[in-house]
């Protein structure tokens, strides 16, 4: 029969070796699984590529956006090592029209919190833009007036699994924007600076290029129709080729200084008082000498014009009536004056960037026919941007990294943290042996493990548990990132901790001294002893069976991750600790039943759980084999005769040999007090015995 060292290797190496094996690459959903989220009048509409992005179409059957999973495109696992796939809508100007949660194995939600707190957190995405700075939690410092930062709401017990969800959805709709949409903002766009002032007239205003000119002939219009249904329908422009079709003016009013070069004084205050109100509009005038016009008669006023439009980068920009009455300056020449003007505004955190090239688009119609004509178009473009000197641009925050910023959230907690553990390493450390023989050793035992059981566990949420080796393995078996890793800075101190005390004394110092359930359960087993329950005390024989199904429970885990990956939410919770501390027992009650039902058990069987079930401690065990020295002092009468040591010791961890388990030892030190005890070590007590002798014979 195998050792326990043997098991331990055994199990360990053949997870390792199946992690080698071929990953498993997501695949998009179907087109029947993603229709029903998608929210009337909207539809889905084809695929765009092979990773899960589809049109997005409305109601007309155009294209308005588009829709796709996160998971084939940022699969960044979560904490139970499978992605968090979501599904996301997003419309032509990478503004968030839906957010919705598909799949995921976070065991905070799955049987924890519930997965409501969930969906909630994802609805705070719909208005915002790609080009936002959002980021997840509440402003450092309580600041945050006049951040550019977006801020989140996460979800209290669960913030790590939120910040992996935002950083995936983030990558994959930054993916999208990149191959889908490009030319779209990435940051903050210029608006107008209201602090600069400069002196203009209108000479200044066309020799900078801050008027934008577009002229048309008669003839050159012609030219476009010519060889069309409509070529010879324009009688004016048949007669006098050379005269003007259009002749359009193009003038970003945005800035005060171009704004009161241009227009009357009463128009410039009306202006002002409509951008004192949207302050996220960019107003901008077209003035119209010749014939074409700017609208037609079916033009409603506060609405987009017919006749005109706009893109920048690609992409529409979004042009309607401002409903600006405007008179022009008396100083600008008398055709300008005269012509038909027209203020137009559109929303800069739809992307629109003034002080950037953006291209203003015309139709001209044709009609043929009396009783029924049909009517033909082409378009006239002309390109127009405004001096950069007349913008501010928001200085672009660039998030912190989800680390730094879990870094800060729990700053207080880690220095408190940090300093028990290197002041609980100094002690086992450095004064060890003077700590097991104090007279108050069990008070001063117990005052720490009170400690670890508020302050670690349920105030810091930091019981390690055996999902997170579950989602190492998987993120390996599947290529991934380990990055989530630091999504929990609590935890990861305690994991550095953990496997430090691996090489100094084994598994014992997490187990013994850092594990809040571990903790609970001693608790319970000094209740137990209180009440004077009668105490189950197993042979050395079942001792060492029952031993074996903890490696039993955790070849069984992975063989799940590699089975079954989507049950592993549900086995983990043969571990009790996200019912005991992560939610403080407030769960489904089978759940409580279970946990409670173990610590009822300890009461009369000395941390049952964790010497028999936990398959956290079967990985533990590998503290056993790695550890670099023996720690623990013996003498050459243990084992032999003297058997005190392995009778007290309430882990079964000393053989009849005399020699140390590791593996199995949990640091409570009752065999050290034993050892330096000359009241209770067997040898030391022969020993002055026969001093005694001697000095009675002189």
């Amino acid at each position: 029969m195998l050792g326990g060292k043997s098991l331990t290797a055994l199990v360990w190496g053949a997870a390792l070796w199946v992690a080698c094996a071929l990953s498993v690459v997501a695949e998009p959903l179907s087109r029947e699984t993603l229709a029903p989220y998608i929210v009337p009048p909207m539809s889905l509409g084809e695929p765009l590529n092979d990773q899960g992005v589809w049109q997005l179409l409305n109601s007309g059957g155009a294209e308005a956006g588009y829709v796709f999973e996160t998971e084939p495109m940022a699969p960044l696992p979560g904490f139970s090592g499978a992605p968090i796939n979501m599904l996301v809508v997003l419309d032509l100007d990478g503004r968030f029209l839906d957010v919705k949660l598909i799949s995921h194995n976070e065991p905070i939600f799955v049987s924890g919190l519930g997965e409501a707190p969930f969906h909630k957190f994802f609805e705070q995405y719909r208005g915002h833009s790609i080009s936002d700075s959002l980021v997840v939690g509440t402003p450092y410092g309580g600041g945050g007036g006049g951040s550019a930062l977006v801020y989140l709401d996460g979800v209290t017990k669960a913030t790590a699994s939120v910040r992996i969800a935002h950083e995936s959805l983030l990558a994959a709709a930054l993916k999208v924007a990149r191959e889908k949409m490009n030319g779209i903002s990435t940051g903050p766009p210029a608006y107008p600076n209201l602090e600069y002032s400069e002196p203009l007239d209108w000479a200044a205003l066309v020799e900078q290029g801050i008027a934008t000119r577009k002229v048309v002939s008669n003839a050159e219009l012609n030219a476009v129709f010519e060889g069309t249904l409509w070529e010879d329908d324009d009688p004016e422009a048949q007669d006098d080729p050379n005269g003007t079709y259009l002749d359009l003016w193009i003038i970003d009013l945005g800035p005060p200084s171009i704004a009161k070069a241009v227009l009357s004084k009463d128009s410039y205050e009306e202006l002002r008082e409509f951008m004192s109100i949207s302050t996220t509009d960019e107003p901008v005038l077209l003035v119209e000498t010749a014939r074409h016009g700017l609208i037609t008669e079916d033009f409603v006023r506060n609405t987009a014009p017919d006749l005109i439009s706009a893109d920048q980068g690609g992409f529409p920009v979004a042009f309607r009536d401002a409903d600006i009455y405007v008179e022009m300056n008396n100083d600008l020449p008398e055709d300008i004056q005269d012509g038909a003007a027209l203020i137009l505004r559109t929303d800069r955190r739809l992307g629109f960037d003034p002080a950037a090239d953006w291209t203003l688009q015309v139709k001209a119609l044709r009609s043929h026919g009396v009783f029924q004509p049909e009517v033909g178009s082409v378009t006239l473009t002309a390109t127009h941007a405004t001096p950069e000197r007349f913008y501010s641009r928001p200085e672009v925050v660039k998030p912190t990294p989800p680390w730094v910023d879990a870094l800060r959230n729990r700053a207080t907690d880690l220095v408190i943290l940090c300093v028990f553990v290197v002041g609980l390493i100094a002690l086992l450390g450095l004064r060890l042996n003077r700590l097991a023989g104090h007279k108050f050793f069990t008070p001063i035992r117990l005052g720490i493990l009170a400690l670890v059981t508020v302050f670690i566990g349920w105030w810091g949420q930091g019981q390690l548990s055996i999902a997170t080796p579950m989602a190492v393995l998987r993120t390996a078996k599947d290529s991934g990132s380990f990055a989530f890793l630091l999504y929990d800075p609590f935890s990861l101190v305690i994991w550095a901790v953990t496997i430090l005390g691996f090489v100094l004394w084994g598994r014992g110092l997490f187990c013994g001294w850092l594990c809040p359930f571990g903790a609970m359960q001693e608790f319970a087993h000094h209740l137990g002893r209180l009440l004077r329950l009668p105490q189950i005390e197993p042979t050395v024989k079942w001792d060492h069976r029952l031993k074996w199904l903890k490696y039993l429970v955790l070849a069984g885990l992975v063989a799940i991750i590699f089975i079954a990956p989507a049950r592993l939410d549900k086995a983990i919770e043969v571990e009790p600790f996200k019912t005991a501390i992560t939610t403080f027992f407030v769960r489904e009650w089978y759940y409580v039943a279970y946990a409670v039902g173990l610590l009822v058990l300890s009461m009369v069987l000395f941390k049952g759980f964790c010497r028999y079930l936990c398959p956290l401690g079967a990985v533990m065990a590998i503290g056993g084999l790695v550890r670099g020295r023996d720690w623990i002092a013996r003498r050459a009468e243990c084992g032999s005769p003297c058997q005190l040591c392995r009778v007290k010791c309430n882990y079964g961890a000393i053989k009849k040999t005399g020699e140390i388990e590791y593996s199995e030892c949990f640091q409570c030190l009752d065999c050290v007090t034993i050892h330096d005890d000359e009241t209770q070590c067997v040898p030391l007590i022969l020993a002055a015995k026969g001093r005694k002798v001697g000095m009675a014979a002189e």
